[in-house]
Protein backbone atom coordinates (compact mmCIF):
# COMPACT_ATOMS: atom_id res chain seq x y z
CA UNK A 1 0.00 0.00 0.00
CA UNK A 2 1.44 3.21 -1.15
CA UNK A 3 -0.58 5.44 1.60
CA UNK A 4 1.09 8.98 2.89
CA UNK A 5 0.55 8.55 6.69
CA UNK A 6 1.14 12.06 7.18
CA UNK A 7 -1.50 13.22 4.27
CA UNK A 8 -3.58 10.73 6.04
CA UNK A 9 -3.07 12.52 9.27
CA UNK A 10 -3.38 16.16 7.99
CA UNK A 11 -6.33 15.29 6.55
CA UNK A 12 -7.96 13.50 9.67
CA UNK A 13 -6.59 16.24 11.74
CA UNK A 14 -8.36 19.12 9.90
CA UNK A 15 -11.97 16.81 10.28
CA UNK A 16 -11.13 16.85 13.94
CA UNK A 17 -10.35 20.36 14.46
CA UNK A 18 -13.51 21.51 12.30
CA UNK A 19 -15.95 19.46 13.91
CA UNK A 20 -14.37 20.69 17.50
CA UNK A 21 -15.15 24.24 15.90
CA UNK A 22 -18.62 23.03 15.73
CA UNK A 23 -19.06 21.22 18.69
CA UNK A 24 -18.02 24.16 21.10
CA UNK A 25 -19.77 26.31 19.23
CA UNK A 26 -22.89 24.12 19.61
CA UNK A 27 -22.16 24.34 23.28
CA UNK A 28 -22.98 27.49 23.99
CA UNK A 29 -26.40 26.90 24.36
CA UNK A 30 -26.40 23.86 26.30
CA UNK A 31 -27.89 25.29 29.86
CA UNK A 32 -30.21 22.65 30.72
CA UNK A 33 -30.90 18.50 30.98
CA UNK A 34 -32.38 18.71 28.02
CA UNK A 35 -29.92 20.74 26.21
CA UNK A 36 -27.52 18.43 27.19
CA UNK A 37 -29.29 14.88 26.83
CA UNK A 38 -31.99 16.08 24.14
CA UNK A 39 -30.50 19.09 22.28
CA UNK A 40 -32.99 20.80 23.41
CA UNK A 41 -35.80 19.75 21.02
CA UNK A 42 -34.37 22.18 18.69
CA UNK A 43 -33.75 19.99 15.78
CA UNK A 44 -35.57 19.81 12.60
CA UNK A 45 -36.94 16.56 10.89
CA UNK A 46 -34.87 16.64 8.24
CA UNK A 47 -32.01 17.67 9.78
CA UNK A 48 -32.64 15.30 12.40
CA UNK A 49 -32.72 12.57 9.58
CA UNK A 50 -29.15 13.43 8.21
CA UNK A 51 -28.49 12.86 11.93
CA UNK A 52 -29.94 9.45 12.53
CA UNK A 53 -28.22 8.31 9.08
CA UNK A 54 -25.04 9.37 10.63
CA UNK A 55 -25.61 7.78 13.66
CA UNK A 56 -26.40 4.14 12.00
CA UNK A 57 -24.03 4.45 9.09
CA UNK A 58 -21.16 3.04 11.27
CA UNK A 59 -17.90 1.79 10.51
CA UNK A 60 -19.56 -1.67 10.21
CA UNK A 61 -22.06 0.25 7.06
CA UNK A 62 -18.99 1.57 5.42
CA UNK A 63 -16.25 -0.76 5.84
CA UNK A 64 -17.48 -4.03 6.96
CA UNK A 65 -20.12 -4.48 4.72
CA UNK A 66 -18.13 -3.35 1.60
CA UNK A 67 -15.74 -5.97 2.36
CA UNK A 68 -18.29 -8.62 2.98
CA UNK A 69 -19.54 -7.73 -0.35
CA UNK A 70 -15.88 -7.42 -2.05
CA UNK A 71 -14.95 -11.53 -0.11
CA UNK A 72 -18.72 -12.98 0.06
CA UNK A 73 -20.63 -10.77 -2.66
CA UNK A 74 -24.41 -11.32 -2.80
CA UNK A 75 -24.20 -12.86 0.77
CA UNK A 76 -22.77 -10.23 2.27
CA UNK A 77 -25.27 -7.69 0.58
CA UNK A 78 -27.54 -8.99 3.23
CA UNK A 79 -25.93 -7.03 5.55
CA UNK A 80 -27.11 -3.98 3.47
CA UNK A 81 -30.59 -5.75 3.19
CA UNK A 82 -31.19 -6.23 7.03
CA UNK A 83 -29.91 -2.81 8.14
CA UNK A 84 -32.36 -1.00 6.24
CA UNK A 85 -35.69 -2.89 6.35
CA UNK A 86 -34.88 -2.64 9.67
CA UNK A 87 -36.16 0.90 9.95
CA UNK A 88 -39.78 0.08 8.43
CA UNK A 89 -40.21 -1.33 12.01
CA UNK A 90 -38.37 1.85 13.85
CA UNK A 91 -40.84 3.88 11.89
CA UNK A 92 -44.43 2.11 11.81
CA UNK A 93 -44.08 1.04 14.88
CA UNK A 94 -42.13 2.99 17.28
CA UNK A 95 -40.72 6.77 16.21
CA UNK A 96 -43.68 8.68 16.77
CA UNK A 97 -45.23 6.52 20.13
CA UNK A 98 -41.59 6.44 21.70
CA UNK A 99 -41.48 10.30 21.03
CA UNK A 100 -44.70 11.09 22.77
CA UNK A 101 -44.24 8.83 25.58
CA UNK A 102 -40.50 9.28 26.97
CA UNK A 103 -38.30 12.21 27.38
CA UNK A 104 -34.68 11.47 27.57
CA UNK A 105 -33.90 7.65 27.02
CA UNK A 106 -35.87 4.17 26.56
CA UNK A 107 -36.05 3.87 30.55
CA UNK A 108 -38.98 6.61 30.26
CA UNK A 109 -41.09 4.58 28.17
CA UNK A 110 -40.71 1.07 29.80
CA UNK A 111 -41.52 2.83 33.38
CA UNK A 112 -44.58 5.14 32.55
CA UNK A 113 -46.97 2.50 33.86
CA UNK A 114 -44.38 0.32 36.00
CA UNK A 115 -42.95 0.35 39.08
CA UNK A 116 -39.90 2.98 38.12
CA UNK A 117 -36.57 1.95 40.55
CA UNK A 118 -36.56 -2.10 38.82
CA UNK A 119 -37.74 -1.04 35.36
CA UNK A 120 -35.42 1.68 35.17
CA UNK A 121 -32.40 -0.48 36.37
CA UNK A 122 -33.30 -2.90 34.18
CA UNK A 123 -33.68 -0.40 30.89
CA UNK A 124 -30.04 1.27 31.73
CA UNK A 125 -28.59 -2.03 32.07
CA UNK A 126 -29.56 -3.37 28.54
CA UNK A 127 -28.70 0.75 27.08
CA UNK A 128 -25.20 0.13 28.63
CA UNK A 129 -24.73 -3.48 27.59
CA UNK A 130 -26.05 -2.68 23.75
CA UNK A 131 -23.81 0.92 23.31
CA UNK A 132 -20.78 -1.79 25.05
CA UNK A 133 -21.15 -3.85 22.01
CA UNK A 134 -21.39 -1.54 19.60
CA UNK A 135 -18.62 0.59 20.78
CA UNK A 136 -16.55 -2.54 20.23
CA UNK A 137 -17.00 -2.84 17.07
CA UNK A 138 -15.81 1.00 15.85
CA UNK A 139 -13.21 0.57 18.25
CA UNK A 140 -11.73 -2.31 16.77
CA UNK A 141 -12.88 -0.93 13.49
CA UNK A 142 -10.53 2.39 14.37
CA UNK A 143 -7.51 -0.08 15.40
CA UNK A 144 -7.58 -1.94 11.92
CA UNK A 145 -8.11 1.16 9.90
CA UNK A 146 -5.11 2.82 11.43
CA UNK A 147 -2.93 -0.58 10.91
CA UNK A 148 -3.56 -0.01 7.46
CA UNK A 149 -2.91 4.12 6.42
CA UNK A 150 -0.28 4.82 8.97
CA UNK A 151 1.46 1.51 8.37
CA UNK A 152 0.90 0.61 11.92
CA UNK A 153 1.75 -3.07 12.52
CA UNK A 154 2.11 -3.35 15.98
CA UNK A 155 -0.46 -4.10 18.31
CA UNK A 156 0.86 -0.80 20.86
CA UNK A 157 0.77 1.47 17.97
CA UNK A 158 -2.63 0.39 17.23
CA UNK A 159 -3.62 0.69 20.87
CA UNK A 160 -2.41 4.21 21.05
CA UNK A 161 -4.40 4.97 18.08
CA UNK A 162 -7.74 3.59 19.87
CA UNK A 163 -7.41 5.61 22.85
CA UNK A 164 -6.92 8.84 20.71
CA UNK A 165 -10.35 7.92 19.20
CA UNK A 166 -11.56 7.23 22.52
CA UNK A 167 -10.12 10.67 23.90
CA UNK A 168 -11.49 12.43 21.23
CA UNK A 169 -14.91 11.35 21.65
CA UNK A 170 -14.97 11.61 25.21
CA UNK A 171 -13.92 15.92 24.22
CA UNK A 172 -17.25 15.21 21.53
CA UNK A 173 -19.51 14.74 24.55
CA UNK A 174 -17.94 16.75 27.65
CA UNK A 175 -18.05 19.94 25.07
CA UNK A 176 -21.32 19.65 23.17
CA UNK A 177 -23.85 17.53 24.74
CA UNK A 178 -26.25 15.94 22.25
CA UNK A 179 -26.17 19.04 20.26
CA UNK A 180 -22.50 19.04 19.45
CA UNK A 181 -22.85 15.17 19.05
CA UNK A 182 -25.98 15.96 16.62
CA UNK A 183 -23.58 17.93 14.46
CA UNK A 184 -20.83 16.03 13.70
CA UNK A 185 -22.92 12.92 13.28
CA UNK A 186 -24.92 15.94 10.57
CA UNK A 187 -21.58 16.37 9.11
CA UNK A 188 -20.45 13.33 9.15
CA UNK A 189 -23.39 11.84 6.98
CA UNK A 190 -23.21 14.35 4.51
CA UNK A 191 -18.99 13.36 3.94
CA UNK A 192 -19.63 9.93 3.65
CA UNK A 193 -22.61 9.86 1.44
CA UNK A 194 -20.74 12.23 -0.87
CA UNK A 195 -17.39 10.40 -0.70
CA UNK A 196 -18.82 6.94 -1.27
CA UNK A 197 -21.38 8.54 -3.83
CA UNK A 198 -17.88 9.81 -5.63
CA UNK A 199 -16.32 6.53 -5.42
CA UNK A 200 -19.50 4.61 -6.40
CA UNK A 201 -19.83 6.83 -10.05
CA UNK A 202 -16.05 6.55 -10.45
CA UNK A 203 -15.96 2.74 -10.11
CA UNK A 204 -18.91 2.55 -12.71
CA UNK A 205 -17.15 4.88 -14.80
CA UNK A 206 -14.10 2.35 -15.03
CA UNK A 207 -16.76 0.13 -16.42
CA UNK A 208 -18.44 1.88 -18.92
CA UNK A 209 -21.29 2.59 -16.27
CA UNK A 210 -22.01 -0.97 -16.75
CA UNK A 211 -22.81 -2.80 -13.72
CA UNK A 212 -23.10 -6.19 -15.44
CA UNK A 213 -19.41 -5.67 -16.88
CA UNK A 214 -18.38 -4.02 -13.17
CA UNK A 215 -19.85 -7.78 -12.07
CA UNK A 216 -18.10 -9.84 -14.96
CA UNK A 217 -14.62 -8.37 -13.72
CA UNK A 218 -15.62 -8.81 -10.07
CA UNK A 219 -16.01 -12.52 -10.94
CA UNK A 220 -12.98 -13.10 -13.20
CA UNK A 221 -11.10 -11.59 -10.63
CA UNK A 222 -12.11 -13.85 -7.86
CA UNK A 223 -10.96 -17.10 -9.42
CA UNK A 224 -11.54 -19.26 -5.86
CA UNK A 225 -15.46 -17.58 -5.73
CA UNK A 226 -16.13 -17.76 -9.10
CA UNK A 227 -20.19 -17.06 -9.94
CA UNK A 228 -20.84 -17.80 -6.63
CA UNK A 229 -19.83 -14.12 -5.71
CA UNK A 230 -23.20 -13.28 -7.49
CA UNK A 231 -25.81 -15.59 -6.19
CA UNK A 232 -26.52 -16.75 -2.71
CA UNK A 233 -25.07 -19.39 -0.50
CA UNK A 234 -20.98 -18.66 -0.67
CA UNK A 235 -21.01 -17.66 3.27
CA UNK A 236 -24.44 -18.77 4.45
CA UNK A 237 -24.99 -21.77 2.25
CA UNK A 238 -22.57 -24.58 2.76
CA UNK A 239 -24.55 -26.33 5.13
CA UNK A 240 -28.01 -26.18 6.97
CA UNK A 241 -26.45 -24.52 10.20
CA UNK A 242 -25.23 -21.93 8.18
CA UNK A 243 -28.45 -21.23 6.33
CA UNK A 244 -30.01 -21.18 9.61
CA UNK A 245 -27.40 -18.95 11.07
CA UNK A 246 -28.28 -16.45 8.14
CA UNK A 247 -31.43 -16.45 10.00
CA UNK A 248 -30.57 -15.84 13.10
CA UNK A 249 -28.29 -12.69 11.98
CA UNK A 250 -31.47 -11.37 9.32
CA UNK A 251 -33.53 -11.66 12.42
CA UNK A 252 -31.14 -10.17 14.50
CA UNK A 253 -30.77 -7.02 12.12
CA UNK A 254 -34.16 -6.56 11.11
CA UNK A 255 -35.08 -6.46 14.75
CA UNK A 256 -32.43 -4.89 16.27
CA UNK A 257 -32.39 -1.58 14.88
CA UNK A 258 -36.09 -0.61 16.88
CA UNK A 259 -34.06 -1.29 19.98
CA UNK A 260 -30.92 -0.08 20.09
CA UNK A 261 -30.70 2.84 22.41
CA UNK A 262 -28.67 5.59 20.65
CA UNK A 263 -31.11 5.13 17.65
CA UNK A 264 -34.46 5.52 20.29
CA UNK A 265 -32.91 8.50 21.74
CA UNK A 266 -32.33 10.43 19.02
CA UNK A 267 -36.44 10.32 18.47
CA UNK A 268 -35.89 12.73 21.62
CA UNK A 269 -34.47 15.47 19.81
CA UNK A 270 -37.32 16.78 17.66
CA UNK A 271 -40.09 19.48 19.19
CA UNK A 272 -43.10 17.03 17.87
CA UNK A 273 -43.70 13.08 16.93
CA UNK A 274 -44.74 14.62 13.58
CA UNK A 275 -41.11 15.45 13.31
CA UNK A 276 -39.79 12.30 14.70
CA UNK A 277 -41.64 10.37 11.89
CA UNK A 278 -40.39 13.00 9.02
CA UNK A 279 -36.92 12.52 10.54
CA UNK A 280 -37.34 8.21 10.08
CA UNK A 281 -38.76 8.87 6.48
CA UNK A 282 -35.33 11.01 5.77
CA UNK A 283 -32.95 8.24 7.33
CA UNK A 284 -34.71 5.89 5.09
CA UNK A 285 -34.24 7.44 1.98
CA UNK A 286 -30.56 8.31 2.76
CA UNK A 287 -29.78 5.05 4.09
CA UNK A 288 -31.22 3.21 1.31
CA UNK A 289 -29.06 5.27 -1.43
CA UNK A 290 -25.61 4.61 0.74
CA UNK A 291 -26.60 0.84 0.84
CA UNK A 292 -26.61 1.30 -2.96
CA UNK A 293 -23.50 2.59 -2.80
CA UNK A 294 -22.09 -0.38 -0.76
CA UNK A 295 -23.04 -2.56 -3.35
CA UNK A 296 -21.13 -0.95 -6.47
CA UNK A 297 -18.12 -0.34 -3.73
CA UNK A 298 -18.25 -4.08 -2.95
CA UNK A 299 -17.81 -5.53 -6.21
CA UNK A 300 -15.98 -2.80 -7.57
CA UNK A 301 -13.29 -3.51 -4.37
CA UNK A 302 -13.53 -7.16 -5.62
CA UNK A 303 -12.82 -5.99 -9.50
CA UNK A 304 -10.03 -3.73 -8.90
CA UNK A 305 -8.27 -5.01 -5.83
CA UNK A 306 -9.76 -8.77 -5.50
CA UNK A 307 -9.98 -10.95 -2.78
CA UNK A 308 -6.62 -12.22 -1.88
CA UNK A 309 -4.77 -8.53 -1.38
CA UNK A 310 -7.70 -7.98 0.47
CA UNK A 311 -7.53 -10.71 2.99
CA UNK A 312 -3.56 -10.37 3.32
CA UNK A 313 -4.14 -6.14 3.88
CA UNK A 314 -3.74 -5.51 8.06
CA UNK A 315 -7.39 -5.01 8.13
CA UNK A 316 -8.77 -7.80 6.53
CA UNK A 317 -11.75 -7.37 4.94
CA UNK A 318 -12.30 -4.26 6.56
CA UNK A 319 -9.41 -2.72 4.29
CA UNK A 320 -12.01 -3.14 1.43
CA UNK A 321 -12.88 0.33 0.86
CA UNK A 322 -9.95 1.91 1.65
CA UNK A 323 -7.71 -0.10 -1.13
CA UNK A 324 -10.82 0.61 -3.64
CA UNK A 325 -9.93 3.78 -3.09
CA UNK A 326 -6.21 3.76 -3.35
CA UNK A 327 -6.86 1.51 -6.64
CA UNK A 328 -8.84 4.87 -7.66
CA UNK A 329 -7.36 7.86 -6.52
CA UNK A 330 -3.78 7.33 -5.25
CA UNK A 331 -2.66 8.07 -1.70
CA UNK A 332 -4.99 11.08 -2.00
CA UNK A 333 -8.47 9.94 -2.42
CA UNK A 334 -7.47 7.12 0.54
CA UNK A 335 -6.53 10.02 2.64
CA UNK A 336 -9.64 11.47 2.27
CA UNK A 337 -11.94 7.98 2.51
CA UNK A 338 -9.70 7.16 5.56
CA UNK A 339 -10.55 10.06 7.02
CA UNK A 340 -14.32 9.77 6.34
CA UNK A 341 -13.83 6.58 7.74
CA UNK A 342 -12.51 8.03 10.78
CA UNK A 343 -15.38 10.42 11.01
CA UNK A 344 -17.79 7.71 10.52
CA UNK A 345 -16.21 5.99 13.73
CA UNK A 346 -15.72 9.50 16.01
CA UNK A 347 -19.45 10.59 15.43
CA UNK A 348 -20.83 6.71 15.86
CA UNK A 349 -18.72 6.39 19.28
CA UNK A 350 -19.89 9.82 20.39
CA UNK A 351 -23.48 9.11 19.93
CA UNK A 352 -22.64 5.87 22.01
CA UNK A 353 -21.05 7.52 24.58
CA UNK A 354 -24.04 10.27 25.47
CA UNK A 355 -26.58 7.47 25.24
CA UNK A 356 -24.90 5.37 27.68
CA UNK A 357 -24.25 8.00 30.12
CA UNK A 358 -27.79 9.77 29.30
CA UNK A 359 -29.44 6.39 30.63
CA UNK A 360 -27.31 6.56 33.68
CA UNK A 361 -27.51 10.09 34.79
CA UNK A 362 -31.25 9.98 33.91
CA UNK A 363 -32.53 6.82 34.79
CA UNK A 364 -30.04 5.66 37.83
CA UNK A 365 -28.89 8.51 39.04
CA UNK A 366 -31.99 10.97 38.65
CA UNK A 367 -34.78 8.37 38.90
CA UNK A 368 -33.27 5.79 41.47
CA UNK A 369 -30.85 7.30 43.41
CA UNK A 370 -31.70 10.94 43.74
CA UNK A 371 -35.70 10.03 43.21
CA UNK A 372 -37.02 12.82 41.35
CA UNK A 373 -40.23 11.52 40.38
CA UNK A 374 -42.37 9.56 38.36
CA UNK A 375 -41.16 10.55 34.89
CA UNK A 376 -37.73 11.91 35.46
CA UNK A 377 -39.91 15.07 36.49
CA UNK A 378 -37.00 17.19 38.04
CA UNK A 379 -37.31 19.31 41.19
CA UNK A 380 -35.32 22.35 40.84
CA UNK A 381 -32.42 23.38 38.53
CA UNK A 382 -29.77 22.07 41.11
CA UNK A 383 -30.99 18.69 40.22
CA UNK A 384 -30.50 19.36 36.13
CA UNK A 385 -27.32 20.53 36.96
CA UNK A 386 -25.94 17.63 39.06
CA UNK A 387 -27.79 15.09 36.21
CA UNK A 388 -25.93 17.02 33.32
CA UNK A 389 -22.81 16.94 35.88
CA UNK A 390 -23.16 13.18 36.44
CA UNK A 391 -23.72 12.47 32.49
CA UNK A 392 -20.16 14.11 31.85
CA UNK A 393 -18.46 12.28 34.46
CA UNK A 394 -20.27 8.96 32.98
CA UNK A 395 -19.23 9.99 30.12
CA UNK A 396 -15.37 9.69 31.13
CA UNK A 397 -15.97 5.96 32.42
CA UNK A 398 -17.97 4.59 29.60
CA UNK A 399 -14.91 6.29 27.29
CA UNK A 400 -12.11 4.69 29.16
CA UNK A 401 -13.96 1.38 29.47
CA UNK A 402 -14.65 1.24 25.64
CA UNK A 403 -10.81 2.27 24.89
CA UNK A 404 -9.52 -1.06 26.87
CA UNK A 405 -12.16 -2.80 25.35
CA UNK A 406 -11.52 -1.92 21.69
CA UNK A 407 -7.83 -2.76 22.30
CA UNK A 408 -9.00 -6.19 23.42
CA UNK A 409 -11.32 -6.65 20.28
CA UNK A 410 -9.06 -5.09 17.79
CA UNK A 411 -8.44 -7.46 14.59
CA UNK A 412 -12.30 -8.47 14.82
CA UNK A 413 -14.52 -8.10 11.81
CA UNK A 414 -16.60 -5.30 12.74
CA UNK A 415 -19.71 -5.96 10.76
CA UNK A 416 -20.21 -9.11 13.07
CA UNK A 417 -19.26 -7.37 16.18
CA UNK A 418 -22.35 -4.70 15.37
CA UNK A 419 -24.84 -7.74 14.49
CA UNK A 420 -23.81 -8.96 17.88
CA UNK A 421 -25.54 -6.01 19.63
CA UNK A 422 -28.11 -6.08 17.29
CA UNK A 423 -28.41 -9.18 18.89
CA UNK A 424 -28.90 -7.82 22.35
CA UNK A 425 -30.90 -4.66 21.52
CA UNK A 426 -33.59 -6.92 19.72
CA UNK A 427 -33.50 -9.60 22.53
CA UNK A 428 -33.69 -7.18 25.22
CA UNK A 429 -35.03 -3.77 24.33
CA UNK A 430 -37.65 -5.02 21.80
CA UNK A 431 -39.68 -6.93 23.31
CA UNK A 432 -40.12 -5.27 26.15
CA UNK A 433 -40.50 -1.85 23.94
CA UNK A 434 -43.73 -3.73 21.99
CA UNK A 435 -45.37 -4.95 25.37
CA UNK A 436 -45.00 -1.67 26.64
CA UNK A 437 -46.69 0.13 23.76
CA UNK A 438 -48.83 -2.36 22.75
CA UNK A 439 -50.61 -4.94 25.45
CA UNK A 440 -52.71 -3.23 28.40
CA UNK A 441 -52.05 -5.93 30.65
CA UNK A 442 -48.18 -5.92 30.71
CA UNK A 443 -45.97 -4.59 33.99
CA UNK A 444 -42.99 -4.22 36.12
CA UNK A 445 -42.61 -8.31 36.48
CA UNK A 446 -42.96 -9.06 32.88
CA UNK A 447 -40.85 -6.02 31.70
CA UNK A 448 -37.77 -7.60 34.20
CA UNK A 449 -38.71 -11.03 32.70
CA UNK A 450 -37.89 -9.80 29.08
CA UNK A 451 -35.08 -7.35 29.69
CA UNK A 452 -32.72 -9.64 31.99
CA UNK A 453 -34.04 -12.83 30.53
CA UNK A 454 -33.45 -11.83 27.23
CA UNK A 455 -30.01 -9.79 27.69
CA UNK A 456 -28.95 -13.12 29.45
CA UNK A 457 -29.89 -15.60 27.26
CA UNK A 458 -28.45 -13.26 24.15
CA UNK A 459 -24.88 -12.98 26.23
CA UNK A 460 -24.53 -16.47 27.39
CA UNK A 461 -25.21 -18.00 24.05
CA UNK A 462 -22.50 -15.36 22.17
CA UNK A 463 -20.01 -16.74 24.88
CA UNK A 464 -20.97 -19.88 24.00
CA UNK A 465 -20.67 -19.61 20.36
CA UNK A 466 -18.36 -19.74 17.12
CA UNK A 467 -18.00 -16.23 17.56
CA UNK A 468 -15.98 -16.37 20.35
CA UNK A 469 -14.32 -19.70 20.48
CA UNK A 470 -13.54 -23.14 18.18
CA UNK A 471 -12.85 -21.34 14.89
CA UNK A 472 -9.95 -19.72 13.53
CA UNK A 473 -11.75 -17.20 12.91
CA UNK A 474 -13.38 -17.03 16.58
CA UNK A 475 -12.29 -14.17 18.81
CA UNK A 476 -10.42 -16.69 20.84
CA UNK A 477 -8.95 -19.27 18.09
CA UNK A 478 -7.10 -21.53 20.53
CA UNK A 479 -9.80 -22.18 23.19
CA UNK A 480 -13.10 -24.56 22.38
CA UNK A 481 -16.73 -24.21 24.26
CA UNK A 482 -18.60 -23.34 20.93
CA UNK A 483 -21.90 -25.75 22.94
CA UNK A 484 -24.16 -23.16 20.58
CA UNK A 485 -23.95 -23.95 16.73
CA UNK A 486 -24.85 -20.33 15.33
CA UNK A 487 -22.66 -17.29 15.54
CA UNK A 488 -25.78 -15.11 16.35
CA UNK A 489 -28.34 -16.29 18.74
CA UNK A 490 -31.19 -13.55 17.32
CA UNK A 491 -33.34 -17.20 15.91
CA UNK A 492 -33.22 -18.20 20.04
CA UNK A 493 -32.92 -15.19 22.06
CA UNK A 494 -35.82 -12.90 20.36
CA UNK A 495 -38.67 -15.64 20.28
CA UNK A 496 -37.36 -16.31 24.10
CA UNK A 497 -37.14 -12.75 25.44
CA UNK A 498 -40.73 -12.29 24.00
CA UNK A 499 -41.88 -15.51 25.43
CA UNK A 500 -40.34 -14.15 29.28
CA UNK A 501 -41.81 -11.47 28.78
CA UNK A 502 -45.87 -12.71 28.57
CA UNK A 503 -44.75 -15.37 31.02
CA UNK A 504 -43.47 -12.95 33.36
CA UNK A 505 -46.53 -10.52 33.04
CA UNK A 506 -49.53 -13.62 33.26
CA UNK A 507 -47.51 -14.96 36.11
CA UNK A 508 -48.04 -11.55 38.22
CA UNK A 509 -51.06 -10.01 39.93
CA UNK A 510 -49.81 -7.06 39.34
CA UNK A 511 -52.40 -4.70 37.35
CA UNK A 512 -51.67 -1.07 35.81
CA UNK A 513 -54.39 -0.77 33.00
CA UNK A 514 -55.50 2.28 34.01
CA UNK A 515 -51.95 4.18 33.34
CA UNK A 516 -51.65 2.20 29.87
CA UNK A 517 -54.52 4.44 28.81
CA UNK A 518 -53.41 7.41 30.34
CA UNK A 519 -49.98 5.95 28.08
CA UNK A 520 -52.49 5.18 25.42
CA UNK A 521 -53.57 8.67 24.59
CA UNK A 522 -50.01 10.19 25.04
CA UNK A 523 -48.82 7.90 22.69
CA UNK A 524 -51.35 8.21 19.73
CA UNK A 525 -51.91 11.82 20.26
CA UNK A 526 -48.43 13.44 22.06
CA UNK A 527 -51.10 15.01 24.74
CA UNK A 528 -48.65 15.99 27.81
CA UNK A 529 -45.52 15.06 25.86
CA UNK A 530 -42.39 16.97 26.10
CA UNK A 531 -42.41 20.07 24.56
CA UNK A 532 -38.99 22.23 23.09
CA UNK A 533 -38.14 24.85 25.10
CA UNK A 534 -36.51 28.15 23.67
CA UNK A 535 -33.69 29.61 25.82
Amino acid sequence: MNSSPWLNIGIFGLFVAATLVVVIRASRNTKTAADYLAAGRAFTGPQNGVAIAGDYLSAASFLGIAGAIALNGYDGFLYSIGFLVAWLIALLLVAELLRNTGKYTMGDVLSFRMRQRPVRAAAATSTMAVSFFYLLAQMAGAGGLVALLLGITGKLGQALVIAVVGALMIAYVLIGGMKGTTWVQIIKAVLLIIGAGVMTVWVLAKFGLNLSALLGAAVDNAPKAGEKLLGPGLQYGATGTSKLDFLSLALALVLGTAGLPHILMRFYTVPTAKEARRSVVWAIWLIGLFYLFTLVLGYGAAALVGPDAIRAAPGGANSAAPLLAEALGGPLLLGLIAAVAFATILAVVAGLTITASASFAHDIYANIIRKNGHDGAVKDKSDEEAEVKVARRTAIVIGIVSILGGIAANGQNIAFLVALAFAVAASANLPTILYSLFWKRFNTSGALWSIYGGLAVTITLIVLSPAVSGKPTSMFPNADFDLFPLSNPGIVSIPLAFLLGYVGTVTSKENNKEKYAEMEVRALTGVGAEKATAH
